[in-house]
């Protein structure tokens, strides 16, 4: 990967096919100007654009470290989609949204995971495991696993709900240090055998550059509206060096994971 040619498509929506009615972000099916379907994630949902941040900073880690996620880009809504929706609710959600949203690639046809139907091997498992350990995702639970089979592979979708600290700076430094216990409810722990070995191969592809890159991003507007920091730049720049941190101290949160799938089996 060339990691200084990493950028995000912007698309201007086009249509408002469907409300995907899920959690409480309501994401939509959405059709854009480049004529294809995309899973419309607003900024005026509930957890505001710090749930698209996350999206990005999972998703594009994600894709760095080989796993199949949709392609993310940065959706457009005119304000003119408010206008004629029934549904109140949806409604406010729109005219909440104008302006700069997030979406991704729709995968027609795909089917939710289950791990009942589909064998994960111990080494694709460990790789999920890790990767969420370090996103601390709490969201790949057997209630909802956030992974789809499309043409017979294994994609992974939503990271919105990851790096949940950022909705509350607070000793970040330290909260980047901290194990991850929420992995005990990983839909793939009980397989994940191969932790230590993965942790190897895994954090040295996750340099530096490639953090800042991935980091950069993050649309400017969405950034610099916490009160922690000065600027957007401050706020960019505190997301670097949590991810950093957390990479340095990899252990912490290997070791967590290997506790739990021990309780386990």
């Amino acid at each position: 990967m060339n990691t200084n040619q990493l950028q995000l498509r912007t698309v201007n929506v086009t249509r408002y096919v469907t409300p995907l009615r899920e959690g409480g972000s309501m994401p939509a099916i959405a059709e854009a100007d480049d004529d294809f379907l995309y899973v419309l994630k607003f900024s005026g949902a509930g957890q505001g654009v710090k749930a698209l941040i996350s999206e990005i900073i999972g998703g594009e880690i994600a894709r760095a470290l080989g796993f199949k996620v949709p392609e993310i880009v940065l959706a457009n809504l005119d304000e003119a989609f408010g206008r004629t929706e029934p549904d109140e609710e949806i409604q406010d959600l729109l005219k909440a949204s104008i302006g700069l949203n997030l979406a991704l690639h729709y995968l027609s046809g795909a089917i939710t995971f289950d791990p009942t139907v589909t064998t994960i091997d111990s080494k694709l498992a460990s790789q999920i495991v890790w990767l969420d350990c370090l996103l601390t995702n709490m969201d790949r639970t057997p209630r909802n696993t956030n992974m789809l089979i499309w043409h017979r592979e294994l994609w992974l979708i939503d990271h919105g709900a990851s790096l949940y600290f950022h909705h509350s700076w607070q000793n970040w430094e330290e909260q980047a240090k901290r194990p991850f216990a929420l992995i005990k409810d990983h839909v793939l722990l009980p397989w994940a055998a191969e932790l230590d070995e993965v942790n190897e191969t895994f954090k040295p592809l996750l340099t530096d550059e490639l953090i800042h890159n991935i980091v950069d991003l993050i649309p400017e507007e969405w950034l610099g509206r916490d009160s922690t920091f000065d600027s957007p730049a401050a706020n960019r720049e505190a997301y670097a060096q949590f991810l950093k941190i957390r990479l340095a101290n990899s252990e912490i949160f290997v070791n967590e994971a290997k506790n739990a799938r021990a309780s386990l089996i």
